[in-house]
């Protein structure tokens, strides 16, 4: 079984990134052998990262927020990520950030894939989040989904979001076709490097 965790990066009032969250969940119900999880960053709030030692730092005992060591456990416990990124003043929100330098190791060698939207269908925090996710030693696979203006458009103007995403179905397909193809791929390799 490969788990895929779909992180909704925007808390928000109001917000969008629910709806393409649950889309994609959905997307990967339909396949066998995965169990989706999706992980709401409203449900792990988080302190802004102002420890002494880094993540990344070997030896260095667990954080001690109760959030963070749920929310690190959720990042071990999966194989694969889609982080469907909000794009804010040309970069993904800072909620996001945070909950990435927040972990390390639980990040390394793990394929993620991306939904963008917002300005110019969430490219640039895409991008940004590209070298991020490298810099955590993940796998950023090159296909994404982002998501037309038409698609965010329906949601603030009440109109079909579902029918909306739908448009996108084909860029999800073949986004995920990549994200377990590497996820089966590393999940094999961190095996053996046991």
């Amino acid at each position: 079984m490969t788990t895929v965790s779909i992180i909704i990066s925007s808390t928000r009032e109001g917000r969008f990134g629910d709806k393409p969250g649950r889309w994609i969940h959905d997307h990967l119900a339909q396949r066998p052998s995965v169990s989706a999880k999706l992980l709401d960053l409203r449900d792990f709030p988080m302190p802004f990262f102002d420890q002494a030692a880094l993540p990344a730092m070997p030896g260095r005992p667990a954080y001690p927020h109760e959030a963070v060591q749920r929310w690190t456990a959720a990042i071990g416990a999966s194989d694969a990520f889609v982080i469907v990124a909000a794009e804010y003043n040309y970069g993904p929100p800072a909620v996001l950030k945070n909950a990435l330098d927040w972990v390390y190791a639980e990040w390394n060698r793990k394929p993620v894939g991306f939904v963008g939207y917002g300005g110019a269908g969430g490219v640039r925090s895409v991008q940004q989040l590209r070298e991020v996710a490298i810099e955590l030693q993940m796998a950023p696979i090159r296909n994404s989904v982002h998501l037309p203006r038409e698609t965010l458009m329906a949601h603030f103007t009440g109109g079909d979001v579902p029918g909306a995403l739908t448009a996108s179905d084909g860029d999800a397909h073949k986004m995920l076709g990549d994200l377990l193809w590497w996820a089966s791929a590393l999940k094999t390799a961190r095996a053996a490097a046991v």
